[in-house]
C-alpha cells in the first residue's frame, strides 16, 4: 500500500476501535504535528492494530497494561478505556486488569489508571463494578 492507502486503511481500523475519541486525538495533532497524526493512523492502526495475531479485545488489554505501567498517560488511557469497552471488554474485566497491573507497575499507577476508568465508566453510564472475590 502507498502512504494514502495506509492512512485510509488505518482510519477505518481507528474508527472501528476508538471511534470518535481516536479521531479527536488525531485532529488535536493537526496544527502542531500533522505527521504524528498521520503515523498514529497509518502505522499504529493501519499496520499494528490491524494485525490478525491478536484480537482487538486482546490488543486493548495489552494497551491498558502498558499505558498504566508507563504512567502519565491519562489522556491515552481515556481513549483506550473507551476503545476497550467498544471492542467488548466489560467494566469488570477492565477493573481487574488495572488491579492486576498494580503488581507490576505499582499501586500509584494502578490507582491513577483506575480513576480514569471510573470517569469513563460514569460518562458511559455503566454501573459500579462489584468485586467478585
Amino acid at each position: 500500500m502507498n502512504r494514502e492507502e495506509r492512512y485510509a486503511y488505518g482510519l477505518k481500523v481507528l474508527d472501528e476501535v476508538d471511534g470518535e475519541a481516536g479521531q479527536r486525538v488525531v485532529a488535536s495533532l493537526a496544527d502542531v504535528s500533522p505527521e504524528l497524526g498521520h503515523q498514529v493512523v497509518a502505522w499504529a492502526f493501519g499496520d499494528m492494530y490491524a494485525r490478525p495475531e491478536l484480537s482487538p479485545r486482546d490488543r486493548q488489554l495489552v494497551t491498558l497494561g502498558v499505558l498504566t505501567a508507563l504512567g502519565g498517560c491519562e489522556i491515552e488511557l481515556d481513549v483506550h478505556l473507551n476503545a476497550a469497552l467498544n471492542v467488548g471488554l466489560t467494566a469488570t474485566e477492565i477493573a481487574e486488569a488495572l488491579l492486576h497491573s498494580a503488581v507490576y507497575a505499582g499501586m500509584p499507577r494502578a490507582i491513577n489508571a483506575t480513576l480514569v476508568a471510573k470517569k469513563v465508566f460514569a460518562e458511559r453510564g455503566l454501573p459500579p463494578v462489584q468485586n467478585l472475590s
